[in-house]
């Protein structure tokens, strides 16, 4: 497949002029920008640019506020509400983590609730930021039913990720982030755009029939990981970051899409932890013993999750990123 090569400077040149003929707000093209940059950069091909194409997408639909001015709202000693006002989630987070990394330091543990919010991103850059802060964090969202759950063959769950990142010091933060499905939805419209058969276990087609045609398991519905336990977990994440917060579940987001197949409609929880707050003076030590763990994981040859993502990005600030050419050329277009 022909690639192009693009430095992490013309990506972001790219994304925010499609994002601004578009007629986003500065203040949104921005932060919506960097999440793309962060996904291309890290070598996460179904988070990178191609979600511009999403975006994009979203926007003609009219599903997303293009200049929504977040509200941040302090709830309690522990709790802070951004009311995304129907904009997507980037800005609402940026302007809400001050907040939410205050009351963390100062309870020991705090959580955020992002409402309203149109989310088309991976969850890590905010789990990784709020990280760099010294802190331990979690977040969950839910997304549109796409994904049938264990035992079953129609959609109800979301992709449902879950994102955890610990902090190390004199270190990049460990992070993982994965969906509840067996795969991210962006990962099988990919494999359709070229072509490509998905793995068994990735779908089912509209009649609950496995399949290894992405444009099938797309019109059917998507698998759980690790059939009931991926299952179970999805369906904490659509409680926990849809009924707890007052947001929308998977299948009522797809329900407020009406066919347009735009981006989710919905909330993510973001829960911040210092472990000053349990350990006091004694933090340090313990996050020492954890560097034991993670030296013994190396040891044995395993690689850590988020490794992979640090060296891409270490790789692709130095070489640049390569990118599908029918990509870049349909993104290309998004400016005419």
């Amino acid at each position: 497949m022909e690639k192009v090569r693009l430095s992490v400077g013309e990506v972001r040149e790219l994304a925010e002029a499609v994002l601004a003929r578009h007629g986003l707000s500065p203040d949104h093209v921005k932060a919506v920008a960097e999440t793309v940059i962060a996904g291309e950069r890290d070598e996460c091909a179904s988070h990178g640019v191609y979600r511009l194409l999403v975006c994009v997408h979203t926007i003609q639909a009219g599903k997303v506020a293009l200049d929504a001015e977040p509200a941040i709202i302090d709830l309690a000693p522990s709790l802070v509400r951004a009311d995304a006002r129907g904009g997507f989630a980037q800005l609402a987070f940026n302007r809400a983590k001050p907040l939410l990394v205050e009351k963390a330091r100062r309870t020991g543990i705090a959580a955020l609730a992002v409402n309203n919010c149109v989310h088309f991103a991976a969850l890590w850059p905010e789990v990784e930021e709020v990280t760099r802060e010294g802190l331990v964090a979690l977040a969950f969202t839910p997304s549109h039913a796409w994904v049938a759950p264990a035992g079953g063959t129609r959609p109800l769950l979301g992709t449902n990720p879950i994102a955890f990142g610990w902090p190390r010091p004199g270190s990049n933060p460990f992070v993982f982030d994965f969906a509840t499905s067996a795969v991210a939805r962006g990962e099988i419209e990919l494999h359709r755009r070229e072509g490509r058969p998905i793995p068994e276990g990735w779908g089912v087609d509209a009649e609950g029939n496995a399949t290894t045609d992405a444009e099938a398991a797309m019109a059917g519905a998507m698998l759980t990981f690790g059939g009931h336990k991926g299952s179970a977990l999805s369906l904490m994440v659509e409680l926990i970051a849809g009924p707890l917060i007052g947001d929308m579940t998977s299948t009522e987001s797809l329900a407020a899409d009406a066919g347009a197949k735009a981006s989710p409609l919905g909330g993510e929880l973001i829960l911040a932890i210092d472990p000053k707050g349990f350990l006091g003076a004694l933090a340090a030590d313990h996050l020492e013993r954890a560097e034991r763990l993670f030296e013994a994981m190396a040891a044995q040859g395993a690689r850590l999750p988020s490794q992979r993502r640090y060296e891409a990005r270490a790789r692709s600030l130095a070489e640049g990123v390569c990118v599908p050419a029918k990509l870049i050329q349909d993104i290309n277009a998004l400016l005419d």
